[in-house]
């Protein structure tokens, strides 16, 4: 055996509670390793030396050089202890906190067992009550239509047709998402990302000026309420756009330190190396390589109470269902503890769904986020259907990968992501090919967690980077008879109306070149094969109930199926 591959870490993504009374375990060795059985053995405490219990791990994560096995417990003490035990044919290894033995006593095991002293209720992760069985849309606002007419229409430059510029306004604004509500509800959307909707000299919104109001180029505060209210009433959840690591150098308080210096109250809002600030030569913190960006102090107890309140605010007054937290891995954990304590208090089913594009364990522990924009998913879907990077093989090894990474309550409240406002759109990445771009929908649909759509993919619209991925919605060029909407749309039903797609559990894997998403709840099953392979496969089954490129018994490339299965 290779006892260095054996790992496993108490309180941890290894090791969390579901609830009260149940915690589940992952233990990780060798793939090169074969075990008979791999079991838990475990206790109570305080008497762990003289009673014992097992239980049977399953192998349920695959990488490229580690096995992953898993087992949740119902406890009737929770005060738990525990070590592990992995059969050979010829013999039994024990695995504690001292590491691998083949021999363990005991009568010495509250020196070395492992431990999850005490569930508390506080500590458990929460699942979003909403959350299960949503989709979501993201709307980029100015450019997705415009609804009042009335309004100043004097900025607008861009047409619907043409190519965006840094610099172009199309006009889009709530009234015109309000208007696209029952267009939403036909094509199945039950939850709406709005990217910023205050106060900004931009197209994006991303540099605010004034977080208690909406900009005058979208609408006022009472276009965003009627938005929300007639969104609820046809059961549309609606997230906004949170921008607190940094705001407009045209903000009321960074305006104050540029004419005060270190005699402003403000100065300690943001984070200066000076007496005064220097545009020029930058002497302050900003985001990314933009002097008109300060990033805020938030080790500040006033700007933590000023960016919190604010928060809080559209959760009490507007009643929105959730906050999407830019640039979040930016600030502190202590912010976040903060914030999510204070919001919660409000609304406990309050989404936040941050903007981290890497691992981001630290922050999805229950304390901090729900969920992230999960961009590594992104990437994988990519790299197997647009790029060519991985086989089926390595793609089921690396989604394996992204869902160790966190507990089971934050996977299922992932945001996965094909494409968005800070990326190229999937379609132009996969070379405008309607068939890979229908395979990714349909992995993107049946993964653990949520999926989002970036505006336009029903189109489909394309684009490159930054603001070519932001054209113009043109709905005009939506073909409700095509390939792609026919199967978006029975894609979002299946989604929406499937219990195992809501908090189902997920076995992926491979098979002859096929990639393999197994979803189950109870005896229920639900199983996604996608045929990438540059090959046409026989596969024969008669529970098929979504299809693309398949017929005969035949799974044509840049195909799959998804089948249903009891068993």
């Amino acid at each position: 055996m290779l006892y260095e591959a054996v790992y496993h870490e108490a309180d941890s993504n290894y090791c969390f509670p579901i609830s009260e009374n149940e915690i589940t375990l992952r233990l990780r060795v060798s793939n090169k390793d074969k075990f008979k059985k791999v079991k838990v053995i475990y206790g109570n405490k305080y008497d762990y030396y003289i009673k014992q219990n097992e239980i049977e791990m399953s192998l349920k994560y695959q990488t490229k050089l580690y096995d992953f096995y898993e087992v949740t417990i119902k406890l009737w003490d929770v005060r738990f202890v525990y070590i592990f035990s992995l059969e050979e044919e010829d013999k039994t290894y024990y695995y504690c906190e001292d590491g691998v033995m083949l021999k363990y006593d005991f009568n010495f095991a509250y020196f070395n067992c492992f431990q999850f002293p005490y569930i508390n209720e506080v500590d458990v992760p929460k699942r979003i009550d909403w959350l299960k069985n949503r989709v979501f849309y993201e709307v980029f606002i100015d450019r997705f239509n415009l609804g009042n007419k009335d309004k100043d229409l004097s900025y607008i430059n861009l047409k619907v047709d043409e190519i965006p510029k840094p610099t172009s306004f199309f006009g889009g604004d709530l009234k015109g998402i309000t208007n696209k509500l029952n267009y939403f509800k036909e094509l199945g959307i039950n939850a709406l990302y709005l990217t910023p909707i205050f106060k900004s000299i931009s197209n994006h919104k991303y540099d605010i000026s004034d977080y208690y109001n909406v900009d005058k180029q979208f609408g006022s505060k009472e276009d965003l309420k009627e938005l929300i209210t007639k969104a609820h009433e046809l059961d549309i959840k609606i997230i906004l756009d949170a921008v607190f690591n940094h705001c407009s150098d045209r903000i009321m308080q960074f305006q104050d330190v540029l004419k005060n210096g270190k005699k402003s109250k403000y100065f300690d809002w943001f984070i200066i190396h000076g007496d005064k600030v220097d545009q020029e030569k930058v002497n302050y913190e900003i985001f990314s390589i933009c002097n008109y960006l300060p990033k805020f102090n938030t080790s500040n107890e006033e700007v933590k109470k000023y960016l919190i309140e604010i928060g809080k605010h559209y959760v009490k007054e507007f009643n929105i269902d959730g906050w999407r937290l830019d640039v979040a891995d930016e600030l502190s954990h202590d912010f976040w503890h903060d914030f999510r304590k204070e919001v919660k208090k409000i609304n406990p089913n309050c989404l936040l769904v941050a903007e981290n594009w890497h691992n981001s364990y630290p922050f999805l522990r229950g304390d901090q986020f729900d969920s992230i924009m999960n961009y590594s998913f992104t990437k994988a879907v990519l790299d197997y259907l647009a790029l060519n990077n991985l086989d089926a093989k390595e793609t089921a090894y690396q989604l394996n990968a992204i869902l160790l990474r966190n507990n089971d309550i934050a996977n299922d409240m992932m945001l996965n992501l094909l494409d968005t406002h800070d990326t190229d759109r999937f379609y132009t990445s996969c070379n405008k090919d309607i068939d890979l771009l229908i395979c990714a929908l349909s992995l993107q649909f049946m993964f653990k967690g949520n999926p989002g759509i970036y505006y336009g993919i029903e189109i489909p619209l394309e684009g490159g980077y930054d603001p070519d991925n932001r054209r113009p919605m043109n709905f005009n060029k939506i073909s409700y008879d095509s390939s792609l909407y026919k199967m978006l749309k029975d894609l979002i039903k299946l989604r929406t109306t499937n219990d195992v797609l809501g908090y189902g559990d997920i076995f992926i894997t491979s098979n002859d070149d096929l990639l393999i998403i197994d979803r189950s709840k109870n005896s229920r099953h639900l199983k996604l094969i996608i045929n990438h392979s540059g090959r046409n496969k026989k596969i024969s089954n008669t529970n098929i109930i979504l299809c693309h490129n398949f017929s005969n018994n035949i799974l044509k490339d840049k195909g799959f199926i998804i089948m249903e299965d009891e068993k």
